[in-house]
Parts: C-alpha cells; sequence; structure tokens
C-alpha cells in the first residue's frame, strides 16, 4: 500500500497496528451535503448522475474536501447491475427505486443475462479510474456492489418494500427460480467486483441490506452460501497486493459467526449490536467496521463526541476496527455535526493503539 498517503483504512481492515481508528462513512457523498444537491441538479437525475464518470468523481471527492475522512468509496448505486440486465430502473420522486420489468414469471428469471462489467457498466469502471487519478493516492478508495440477495429483492418486488412479500412468497413456493435469480447475480457480483478492483479500487464491500429479513436458516441458504462464494472469486489487487473485502448485513447480529467464516476481511455491524460483544464473537478472525446509531448525529456535538466515545471503548484497545455509522446516513443530518464525528474519532481512538 506505498501509493497511499494515508493507508490507515487498509491497515485496520487487515487487522495490522495504526496510529488511530480510522473512520468513513456509508452514503457519506449524498443529500447531506448542499453541494451534492447542486451537482445532482446539474446532473438532471440521480441515475444521470451515476452514469456521468466526470460528476460522479466531482460528488466521491466532495466529502473529502469538508471532513478528514480515511476513506473515498465510489459514488453508484447498488442497482447498477439489475439496471444492466434489462429491466429497466428509474427513481420516481419520494419513492425510491422503481423497476419496469420486474421478475415475476420462470421465463424471465430464466432469460436473466449476466452483463460484462466493461460494457454495460463501464461508466462505473471510468468513474473508478478517473476517482483514482484525481485522489493521487490520499487516500484508499472503495469499492461495491448489492448482495445477490439483496438485488434480487428489488428485482423481484419491483421496488424497495418493508416486508418483500413477493420475493418472500416466491422464495418458499419457488426456491428454484430464487436461487436462479441469486446464482445470475452472485456470478454478477463478483465479476462486476473483479471488474471494479482491476480499475483500481483498494477495498470493496457488499451491502446485504435486505438478509436480516430472512430466518436464520432462509439466511444460510439464500444469502449467506452467496457470499461466501463472491469473496471466495475475489482478486487480489496490482502487484499480487491484497483487496481487503467487508460484508454488511443490516439486521445480521446473530449471524456474525457466519458471516465472519465467508472468509471475508471484514464484518460490518448495524448499531443494534454491541461491538464489544462483536470483537468478543469474531474479532480474533476478521477487523469490524461500525456502528454508531447514524441519528445521533442530530444531537449536539457533546453528545456526538460522548456516543463516539463510548464506541470506542466498547471495541477497545487495538487493531482492526473501523470507525462508521451502523447504516447510511441520513440526508437529514447536518454536515458541520460529521465533521465534528470524524475528528472525535481521530482524537478520542489515539490511546486505544
Amino acid at each position: 500500500m506505498s501509493r497511499l498517503k494515508n493507508d490507515t483504512l487498509i491497515r485496520a481492515l487487515l487487522r495490522q497496528p495504526t496510529p488511530y481508528t480510522p473512520v468513513w462513512i456509508m452514503r457519506q457523498a449524498g443529500r447531506y451535503l448542499p453541494e451534492y444537491n447542486r451537482t445532482r441538479s446539474r446532473a438532471g437525475s440521480f441515475l444521470d448522475l451515476c452514469r456521468n464518470p466526470d460528476l460522479a468523481t466531482e460528488v466521491t471527492l466532495q466529502p473529502l474536501s469538508r471532513f478528514a475522512l480515511d476513506a473515498a468509496i465510489v459514488f453508484s448505486d447498488i442497482l447498477t447491475i439489475p439496471d444492466a440486465m434489462g429491466l429497466g430502473l428509474y427513481f420516481a420522486e419520494g419513492e425510491g427505486p422503481r423497476f419496469d420489468r420486474p421478475l415475476r414469471d420462470q421465463d424471465t428469471i430464466h432469460r436473466l443475462p449476466i452483463p460484462d462489467p466493461e460494457e454495460q457498466l463501464g461508466y462505473v469502471l471510468n468513474a473508478v479510474r478517473q476517482i483514482q487519478r484525481a485522489l493521487a493516492g490520499k487516500v484508499p478508495l472503495i469499492g461495491f456492489a448489492g448482495s445477490p440477495f439483496t438485488l434480487a429483492c428489488y428485482m423481484v418486488e419491483g421496488g424497495s418494500s418493508t416486508d418483500f412479500h413477493v420475493l418472500k412468497a416466491m422464495l418458499y413456493a419457488r426456491p428454484d427460480l430464487v436461487h436462479h435469480i441469486l446464482d445470475t447475480n452472485c456470478r454478477a457480483v463478483t465479476g462486476y467486483l473483479n471488474a471494479q478492483i482491476n480499475a483500481g479500487v483498494d477495498a470493496v464491500m457488499i451491502f446485504d441490506t435486505w438478509g436480516g429479513i430472512l430466518s436464520t436458516p432462509a439466511f444460510r441458504e439464500f444469502s449467506l452460501a452467496y457470499l461466501e462464494r463472491i469473496i471466495e472469486g475475489l482478486s487480489g489487487g496490482e502487484n499480487g497486493e491484497p483487496v481487503p473485502s467487508i460484508v454488511f448485513t443490516k439486521g445480521g447480529g446473530q449471524w456474525l459467526k457466519d458471516i465472519a467464516a465467508t472468509g471475508c476481511d471484514a464484518v460490518g455491524v448495524d448499531w443494534t449490536t454491541d461491538i464489544g460483544a462483536a470483537r468478543a464473537l469474531i474479532g480474533r478472525d476478521v477487523a469490524l467496521q461500525g456502528n454508531l446509531d447514524p441519528a445521533v448525529l442530530f444531537s449536539s456535538p457533546d453528545v456526538i463526541r460522548k456516543e463516539t466515545q463510548q464506541v470506542l471503548s466498547a471495541f477497545g484497545p487495538g487493531g482492526g476496527h473501523v470507525f462508521n455509522l451502523g447504516h447510511g446516513i441520513s440526508q437529514f443530518a447536518p454536515p458541520e455535526h460529521v465533521g465534528v464525528l470524524v475528528d472525535a474519532v481521530h482524537e478520542l481512538s489515539r490511546p486505544f493503539h
């Protein structure tokens, strides 16, 4: 990692000693920043912003101009893969993502293609290359994808949902069809993440946002098995350097040992799990990422510092911790409070190292 001026994140993900706990924030380039909203207006729409490497680079770098973050994350969306499969992704104002052609019948599911990352998703890879040039080694760049199960939730349901009952009905009535979707997604995600690695990302993260809606047997069969296949299929970086992997299952606190056993380098922990208990359970095997309640950012600077100290103290001394929120930042979070958080992590974590 010699080309990186700040490799603290990579060291923490590989459970190597660091002088302080690195911090980045899920959705750190997003609607809470007024400069992001101005760029998005110029782009015309969220999807146009994602598909424009110049603008994607601009918004990826915006939070780094404001805050002393220890990583950048490629500005994109987890639904780029099903979009590239031809499902007709669009974003309805106030409703989130929607698909024109959700997967509801056997013939459509069996015809589901695996996109070529360089062709159908080349705009993301071009953004990765452009962002890396702009970063010039300042901090690592994280690439990402949605998990096969999380993608399937949107692809079958046709959009977001509180319970994904259409997908779950298919899962129990026709598990063969769901497994076909998951196998296709798994191969697509593995290829996409490897393409991002080849384009130059320094770490990758898999967002299993909806894994937590499953029962334990269903999680192991329909999400975990495919996460393990992706981790096994990831390639190394340039010159054989390790490209650490992070797996985050929202609502997955009860399956931490299973997730750690996939072979990933780090497990993301949401705010409902005590990070000290997570470390005691799996911290010898993997690094941990998390896990401040995102709502803390609505409070005062003093409370933000107190809650930050609490997370750091719960994790305890030593390496292997990447500080983050327990889920994505709210669009209503005050930007100045993010600055308080980042500075607090850097200051308060040093005695633990």
